[in-house]
Formats: structure tokens, sequence, C-alpha cells
């Protein structure tokens, strides 16, 4: 894509959405749309999304439409000192350290009838970009292996297969 055409996409996003951390209220509306989102064996609980929301609201971007002023995707995770992702990230908040150089990804989540727009795109620049001037170094997911080209396209180096059973 040529540079002045993702600036005029990157506007045109701003225009529909506001980015912003989540607020404790809207918890509800991200455990529904990680439910859409992800398959049963893979979402996160509602009252595991309760406990992030309230645990590590700064480490949450949430996408939120204008016309609706709901909440059409969001990125979250947490802080560590760890650089090894584990399953317990996905069911253990207490292991979110805030002071972390290091983030687990947890979650990008973008309801369907707002995908295919570069919301998922901007979600992740801009959150690397925060937490980049926040003073941290590394940021690490595991993924479906479907989804992997997406997170290359996205920067991300792929290391191979996790030793995540989730």
């Amino acid at each position: 894509m040529e540079k002045k055409t993702q600036e005029e996409a990157i506007k045109q996003l701003y225009r529909k959405f506001e980015f912003r951390n989540i607020r404790q209220e809207e918890a509800g509306q991200a455990a529904e749309i990680e439910r859409i989102c992800f398959s049963a064996n893979e979402a996160c609980s509602e009252k595991m999304m309760y406990e992030r929301v309230a645990k590590a609201p700064e480490l949450f971007l949430t996408a939120i439409d204008r016309q609706t002023g709901r909440i059409a995707g969001f990125l979250n995770g947490l802080a560590t000192e760890e650089t090894s992702f584990r399953d317990e990230f996905f069911t253990d908040v207490s292991l979110h350290k805030p002071e972390g150089r290091t983030i687990m990804l947890l979650g990008l989540d973008v309801l369907p009838q707002y995908r295919r727009q570069g919301l998922a795109r901007e979600l992740m620049r801009q959150y690397l970009q925060r937490e980049r001037e926040n003073g941290k170094h590394i940021v690490l997911l595991t993924c479906v292996e479907s989804k992997v080209e997406m997170y290359q396209k996205m920067g991300f180096l792929d290391c191979g297969i996790a030793e995540s059973s989730w």
C-alpha cells in the first residue's frame, strides 16, 4: 500500500473509532466479544476478563465505534519480567507485574462486522508504539497456525511452535 493511501486509511479509522484504554464497566462487553471471536476452548472466561480489566486496564487498547459507543475490537495483555510465554498467563492475572518489561499478548479481538478494515493492524500498531514508549522491550503472543502470516505482516517473528496447549 502506498504511504499516502496508508495515511488516509488510518485517518478513516480515527474518524470511525476512538482508541483508548478499556473502562471497568466495559468488561462484560469485552467478554462477549471474546466469546464471539474465539472458540469455546480458547476464549477468556467472563470471570477472567473482569479480573484482567480490574488488574491491568492500562494493557487493554479498545477501538470504540463512534456511532454506537460500543467496543468494535480490542487488544489486551499482561506485563511480566518473564521472556517465555506459558499458558498460565491466560488464566492467572496475578502473574501481571506492571513494572515488567515484557508484554504477553492475550487476545486481539475484532467483531466480524469490523474486520477487513485495518482495525486489527491499527490496534496492534498503536499498542506496540504505546508500550515501547512505556519502556516495554518484548511483546510475545501465541496464535493458531492460520494467524501466523497476519502477525508476521504486523512485524512479529515466527519463533516456531510454542509449548502452549491453550
